[in-house]
């Protein structure tokens, strides 16, 4: 029986497995057979916990799989569990989290709050990555009531659509088709968001992979940065998602985006993991 841990940040779920001694051989049919609501554990995401060799700068490898099987380059919600797992167990409070898209240092307060430090966002359209040279301010872009998106990569891509009013915006119809607009080559993070003041934003996001969750770290990134570019809030704010509320700031020393927010543990337990399909 394989152990495994169920964790949240504002609600974006994580099942949390560890591969750091023994490989699991988690293929994508088996992830997102694990992440299934009904006939699995379920989660937003499926979080493996990996190696990485002494003196390499980093204190895990965490490797992120959405509920489709399809592997993501990041997500702070589940950076900001991944640290304070490494934290309790290191005495550290201070730790470094690599994903495929980067290292992400971390550090778990007093109060158990995390802020991870993103590492700046990439702005260039080759960057996001999108399918044709465009201004990632203003993409030219729209669906139903929504146009005009900002985008940008937070180590995954993002578009970001600010609107008036977000309970007017039908997501659940609306994102499936902009995630796998021809426009994104590798699909995308949509946010919509509305900016209430200059300090605070309101923000749900549907997810590449994962579809519409309570919270999206990155998301709530990629919405401070997009903006703060077009004018709209200053470098830092609160960004209010269905599951909560998360501090992003996009600091202007180095160009890197932090993010602090909660995380917590829902339960513990194990599972047979040759029960789910390979």
């Amino acid at each position: 029986m394989l152990p495994f841990r169920k964790m949240h940040g504002l609600g974006n779920d994580f099942l949390v497995l560890d591969e750091r001694v023994v490989p699991l051989g988690l293929t994508p049919a088996r992830a997102a057979a694990l992440a299934d609501r009904r006939r699995g554990v379920g989660c937003d995401q499926v979080i493996s916990l990996e190696p990485v060799a002494a003196g390499e700068g980093a204190d895990v490898f965490m490797r992120i799989r959405n509920p489709d099987g399809s592997e993501a380059g990041a997500c702070g919600n589940a950076t900001r569990c991944v640290a304070s797992l490494v934290a309790a167990e290191t005495g550290r409070s201070r730790v470094t989290v690599r994903t495929i898209s980067g290292d992400l240092p971390a550090e778990v307060h007093p109060d158990g709050s995390v802020t991870v430090d993103m590492g700046a966002p990439r702005l260039d359209w080759r960057e996001v990555p999108l399918a044709e040279p465009a201004d990632t301010l203003h993409l030219p872009l729209a669906e139903g009531p929504v146009e005009a998106p900002a985008a940008c990569s937070m180590g995954n891509p993002h578009a970001t659509f600010f609107v008036p009013d977000l309970d007017a915006i039908p997501v659940t119809r609306l994102g499936p088709a902009l995630e796998r607009h021809p426009f994104f080559p590798e699909r995308a993070n949509i946010g919509f968001a509305q900016v209430l003041a200059p300090d605070r934003l309101r923000l749900v996001v549907w997810e590449r992979g994962a579809g519409l969750t309570l919270a999206c770290g990155s998301g709530a990134c990629a919405a401070l940065v997009n903006a703060h570019r077009r004018g709209l809030t200053g470098r830092r704010a609160t960004v209010s998602l269905p599951g909560g509320d998360l501090g992003i700031e996009w600091r202007a020393s180095d160009g890197h985006v932090l993010m602090t927010g909660p995380v917590a543990t829902a339960f513990v337990g194990q599972l047979d993991l040759s029960a789910y399909p390979a």
